[in-house]
C-alpha cells in the first residue's frame, strides 16, 4: 500500500465474520440445539443464513474497494463475480475463485428462496466460508498497514 491509497475500514467486516462464527458455533452445537424447541432451531439457522449473506456482501466489496484503490479503478468497474475475485485471487487476497464462486450461488441461493434442504447445505458450508472470509481479512489487514 503506498502512502496515497487511503486506509480501507475493515472494522464492519471484522465485526460481521466474528458474529458469524459466534453464531454458528452455536448452530452447529447438536447438544444446544438439541434443548431448543423446533421455533428457535429454525430462528437461529435462519439467521445464520441472513448473517452469511451480509458477510459475504461485506466481503466482496471489501475486495471491490481494495482493488479499486490499489489496482486500478476501471478494471474492477462492472466486471463479473467471477471476474472479480479472479482479480483478488491474483492479487493474493483470496486464494480460490472456485470456493468464492460457491459461496456467490449459496448467498444467491439463499436470499431468493428458502427451503430446509437448501437451509442445510447453505449451513454446511458455513465453516469453510468462515475461514474464507478471515483469510480475506486478513490479507486486507495486512495490505492496509
Amino acid at each position: 500500500m503506498n502512502s496515497n491509497t487511503p486506509r480501507q475500514d475493515l472494522s464492519q467486516l471484522e465485526k460481521a465474520i466474528a458474529s458469524l462464527e459466534q453464531l454458528h458455533t452455536r448452530v452447529a452445537d447438536e447438544m444446544f440445539m438439541a434443548t431448543q424447541d423446533k421455533v428457535i432451531r429454525l430462528g437461529l439457522q435462519a439467521g445464520l443464513i441472513q448473517n452469511l449473506e451480509f458477510t459475504y456482501e461485506l466481503c466482496w466489496k471489501a475486495i471491490k474497494r481494495w482493488l479499486e484503490n490499489n489496482v486500478n479503478p476501471e478494471a474492477v468497474d462492472g466486471v463479473t463475480r467471477r471476474e472479480l475475485f479472479r482479480l483478488a485471487a491474483e492479487n493474493r487476497l483470496i486464494e480460490d475463485v472456485e470456493e468464492w464462486m460457491t459461496y456467490h450461488a449459496a448467498r444467491n441461493q439463499s436470499s431468493h428462496q428458502y427451503d430446509s434442504a437448501l437451509a442445510e447445505e447453505t449451513i454446511n458450508l458455513m465453516a469453510d466460508f468462515v475461514r474464507a472470509a478471515q483469510r480475506l481479512l486478513n490479507n486486507l489487514k495486512d495490505r492496509n498497514d
